[in-house]
């Protein structure tokens, strides 16, 4: 992840927004839905507000497909997405919204060095994009009241979306990423990025809390 005493420039990634976790076969339960939907909101109004450039990214399965199948009412963008402006939508077919997408390109064209990660699931989409963007070399922040999960049961177990999301972003913080909350976020729009912690501070604190 790049460090830097320079202002982030940013770019704030709206990911996978779609009916699919709402009306569909996908619902969200974790954080409550309508919460971060509402964050999400808020988040693309602010970097509107501040010149920050708002990526949307909408995930496409072929027809037929069970869930987000093209031009399904699952595969359409959540109208607290599709009712605000952007910069720039790409189309992903994989959970990184970098694997077959110009998005890396379009961020080296505008010089972008921090990447603001919001949307759904937190524990795929929201995990690999932000694990993909550190590898480029990109500060990431995850804001963690605008993305969400579910909860999952197999044949290996069984896990809360609570539990999956705050796993998931307790790894990643200790990292790749910077996660906090949105209003967090919003009071450093033109300033620092999101502070993060490391991979030994996060160990050290848990063993000094058993």
């Amino acid at each position: 992840m790049t460090t830097s005493n320079q202002p982030a420039r940013r770019a704030l990634i709206v990911i996978d927004v779609q009916q699919e976790y709402f009306t569909g076969r996908l619902p969200v339960t974790f954080p409550d839905p309508q919460i971060s939907l509402a964050n999400i909101g808020r988040a693309i109004d602010a970097a509107t507000h501040a010149g920050t450039p708002v990526i949307v990214i909408q995930h496409d399965a072929p027809e037929g497909t069970p869930i987000f199948a093209v031009g399904s009412p699952g595969w359409e963008l959540h109208d607290v997405v599709a009712s605000r402006r952007h910069d720039v939508m790409f189309h992903k077919r994989l959970p990184g919204s970098f694997t077959g997408t110009g998005l890396e390109d379009w961020l080296r064209e505008h010089q972008i060095d921090t990447l603001t990660v919001t949307g759904y699931m937190t524990n795929m989409c929201v995990d690999t994009t932000s694990r993909q963007a550190a590898h480029l070399g990109l500060r990431v922040e995850i804001l963690s009241d605008a993305t969400g999960t579910l909860d999952y049961a197999n044949e290996v177990g069984s896990v809360t979306a609570e539990q999956v999301h705050t796993s998931t972003l307790t790894v990643l913080h200790s990292a790749l990423a910077a996660v906090g909350t949105t209003d967090a976020w919003i009071a450093t729009l033109g300033g620092d990025p999101l502070p993060a912690s490391n991979l030994v501070a996060s160990t050290q604190h848990a063993v000094a809390t058993r």
